[in-house]
């Protein structure tokens, strides 16, 4: 057992972390193996206290997601090394993991992720049922139709990792104090912070909170609400089993996600652990409203077999040698869910230098790869690479207790359920964020939901199937979507868009900033352009609308998933610089409407006296006016690429503005459009969406940016003299425009791209499409992929693996359809231009 250390040996660090499981001391570990000096941790008990400690241990390179994988292929990289770099054991087995299908969906699934596993170095197989039963012989093949196979997968020990990670930060010189409890943090006027202790204060740089189920009780200390709560988890250990003893190798372990649970085998026994439905499973809700109970460090709660009884029925029918196993062992401890289940990690917003990295559903196979992701962040000033669904800023004000208790127990049943594109999951909702339009227009169409908002996908008529029908092909959506797609292009449509990020920028600095925040240059006032904030490493950080309205008050606008993380990097810009501004965050005061289709200007014409006229109103062109008496920002601009405007309003004035409109529209036969339409006309126009073609992956010279960075200009914005040397050395991919011939299943965004190479019987993966849709202008598929240089010229052949299946691509000019304002520019050269 491990000697403690409750003494503070420096009352000054650089980075103090709070909390001794395996993702705190994995970061100690990282920070300090990085020469970071002064790295310091502080556990309240012991370390592994807490949900570390009682964790099953299972590690697997698979995850649905895109970068995650890459945290868990890490992370089992690590393991690998850990023992022989440190001289502790970690007991890491590595007998490989099978996901179990038994439904023809199932196979669907998997056919799926594997499309999103070809780009990716981890292995991961498709396998039939035959060679499932050879890895796990003691299985009832009755249902099983097909496995997914991760070779490489296992098992750690928790408390072994844990303390080999604590090892090796020692090694490298981080500070490891416990058991000394931190009792108030203080943040001081230059940005540091003092962190009290019974032992005395320390003075810390930034602090990073990985207090696990104290992580709530550490936010409160400064005013933060962190969405999480504790759920009961039970696994269960057998005895010995003579049939698994008489076995020459370790099993793998399964998931047998119809069951809902994973096993595997625990020396001579197996190991068992369901995840029960959202209407069985439990959560600690006590904690959340009283805190933890005071002590609370290596305890467990009561088991409850009973509980879950039908996993154990189904775990017996598909491993028959459970039947006559004793249960030795039943293991209840609490595991922090956050509503969706991923952890939050990374810088918050409105608080300085402090981090979290918090919220672990499954601690152990992420603790190696996010203590490196956050040591590189931390040293670096930029994210290695992009983990947007991690960032703890994609939640707000609007994550009540009672939303977040909702969406814990939903996330806790819904841990092995098919995970579909465009999935939407409705507990908790609406939340109290739900936009001015919510009322109106809820029982008219298919909401989905965008951090905290409602947000129409699709609206209904009569003789539409209605309801969420989730699905890997065409489903009930796919012909309403044409529908209102042709309303934009041929009539004039209304959509929500409140779900905007919006903020007011102003002061006498606010020019300044912009300039060096900016890799644009700033508008004039009365304009609107598009502009990226980039990383020091010339990635694309955020893209937002940025509006000049008077001189020197500008009005930013990003997408609903990037509003507190693109406010948090302004916002700290602003503060490290000392600029004198003052920035509002006017999200949930504002309403947004778009109106846009080729009758746009008529119907808005019949509401107001100012002159709406091209020549009178240009494209990109911003101004206050009045529609029917309510005050509106309307902008110039639409992301369908036809003609339109963006509304922004008073929230309160929603329901007036959109009925004025609607019932001035009569004539030009007026009618709502929801999000996909808007998905499919944005790529039909090339546009670039933020998160999909551009994130901080990529930077904009390969993603066909360059119109919206100007290098030359004089001030020296963040990324300017990266993008210099990216220009300098030559591209090694680009983004490049794709038609599919497929059936009835299309692109999505995060599939395989293959191309034959010279012998051609070698096929391999050479790159991943970014996002695709249906083309109703064009009556086939369509998709952005990233390629080799070598491979990106248009007319050329490519593949796209859509279910596993291959599709022939074609790469063409972009876009498939010209925007509005290039049109009407060609008519007045006397060109015709191609809708």
């Amino acid at each position: 057992k491990e000697s403690s250390s409750p003494s503070l040996v420096k009352d000054r660090a650089d980075t103090l972390i709070i909390g001794g499981g395996c993702v705190g001391v994995s970061l100690a570990y990282h920070l300090a193996k990085a020469g970071l000096k002064d790295v310091v941790l502080l556990e309240k008990s012991e370390l592994t206290a807490g949900s570390t400690w009682h964790a099953a241990g299972l590690t697997t390179y698979f995850h649905p997601g895109i970068n995650l994988k890459k945290i868990h292929a890490y992370s089992i990289k690590l393991y690998e090394k850990l023992e022989e770099e440190t001289g502790q054991p970690v007991g890491f087995h590595q007998p490989g993991s099978i996901r179990i299908a038994s439904t023809p969906t199932r196979v669907d699934e998997f056919k799926y992720q594997m499309t999103r596993a070809g780009w990716h170095p981890t292995e991961q197989y498709l396998i039939t049922p035959e060679k499932v039963q050879e890895l796990f012989p003691l299985l009832n093949m009755d249902k099983v139709l097909a496995g997914l196979y991760n070779p490489g997968d296992g098992h750690i020990d928790p408390y072994s990792l844990t303390m080999a990670l604590a090892a090796g930060a020692r090694k490298y010189g981080a500070q490891l104090n416990y058991p000394v409890q931190v009792t108030n943090l203080n943040s001081r006027s230059d940005g540091t912070w003092e962190v009290e202790t019974p032992l005395g204060i320390i003075q810390a740089k930034r602090i990073v909170n990985t207090a696990g189920f104290w992580a709530r009780d550490i936010g409160k200390m400064i005013g933060l609400q962190h969405p999480l709560i504790p759920v009961h988890h039970q696994y269960v250990v057998t005895s010995t089993i003579p049939e698994v003893k008489a076995l020459k190798t370790e099993l793998p372990v399964i998931r047998d996600l119809e069951g809902s649970y994973y096993l595997r085998q625990e020396r001579d026994g197996l190991l068992f652990g369901p995840y029960e439905s959202e209407e069985k499973m439990k959560l600690q809700e006590s904690w959340v409203t009283n805190g933890v109970p005071p002590g609370f460090g290596k305890e467990l709660f009561e088991s409850d077999l009973d509980r879950i009884m039908e996993h154990i029925e189904a775990a017996m029918e598909m491993v028959p040698v459970l039947r006559k196993a004793d249960i030795i062992n039943t293991i209840a401890g609490p595991i922090t869910y956050s509503p969706d289940i991923l952890p939050m990690v990374g810088p918050h917003q409105g608080v300085r230098n402090y981090w979290v990295a918090i919220g672990f559903g499954y601690g152990i196979i992420h603790a190696g790869g996010i203590g490196k992701y956050l040591s590189d962040w931390i040293l670096e000033g930029e994210p290695p690479f992009d983990l947007i669904e991690v960032d703890p800023n994609r939640y707000g004000k609007w994550t009540t207790t009672e939303y977040t208790a909702a969406k814990a127990r939903e996330s806790y049943g819904f841990n092995n359920i098919v995970g579909y594109p465009k999935e939407e999951r409705f507990a908790g909702r609406p939340t109290e964020r739900a936009s001015g339009l919510y009322d109106l227009l809820k029982s008219k169409c298919s909401m989905g939901f965008h951090a905290g908002w409602e947000q129409p996908h699709w609206f209904y008529k009569p003789g539409d199937e209605t309801g969420y029908k989730p699905s890997f092909r065409r489903t009930n959506w796919f012909d309403p979507v044409g529908r209102e797609y042709k309303q934009v292009m041929e009539k004039v449509g209304v959509i929500d868009l409140s779900p905007f990020g919006k903020f007011k920028v102003k002061g006498t600095d606010s020019v300044k900033l912009l300039d060096h925040l900016f890799a644009n240059v700033v508008p004039k006032v009365g304009s609107t352009n598009i502009s990226h904030m980039l990383t020091p490493r010339g990635k694309v950080y955020a893209e937002l609308t940025v509006s000049q309205l008077y001189p020197g008050e500008f009005m930013l606008v990003t997408g609903s998933g990037s509003e507190l993380h693109d406010l948090r990097w302004i916002e700290e810009k602003a503060t490290r610089d000392g600029y004198k501004v003052e920035i509002e965050n006017m999200t949930d005061e504002m309403g947004v409407l778009s109106v846009a289709g080729p009758y746009a200007r008529q119907v808005l014409q019949k509401l107001t006296n100012e002159d709406l006229s091209d020549a009178s109103f240009k494209f990109l062109q911003c101004r206050r006016l009045k529609l029917s008496n309510i005050a509106v920002t309307a902008i110039r601009i639409s992301y369908t690429g036809e003609l339109g405007w963006e509304l922004y309003h008073r929230k309160e004035d929603s329901v007036p503005l959109y009925s004025a409109i609607m019932e001035a529209g009569q004539k030009e036969g007026i009618d709502d459009f929801g999000t996909y339409a808007l998905n499919a006309l944005r790529l039909e126009k090339g546009f670039r969406a933020w998160g999909a073609e551009m994130n901080c992956d990529t930077n904009p010279l390969e993603a066909g940016l360059e119109y919206f960075v100007k290098l030359n200009k004089a001030a020296d914005f963040t990324g300017k003299q990266a993008l210099k040397q990216i220009k300098e050395k030559g591209l090694k991919r680009r983004l490049v425009y794709l038609t599919l011939e497929t059936d009835n299943v299309d692109p999505e965004g995060n599939e395989s791209v293959w191309h034959n190479g010279k012998a051609r019987t070698i096929i391999h993966v050479i790159g991943n499409t970014t996002s695709g849709c249906f083309s109703y202008g064009a009556q086939q598929s369509l998709a952005f992929a990233y390629v080799p240089m070598e491979l990106s010229k248009v007319g050329q052949k490519l593949e796209v693996e859509l279910l596993g299946k291959n599709y022939p691509a074609t790469i063409i000019q972009e876009p498939l359809v010209l925007t509005e304002p290039t049109r009407i520019r060609l008519q007045r050269k006397g060109e015709s231009p191609k809708i």
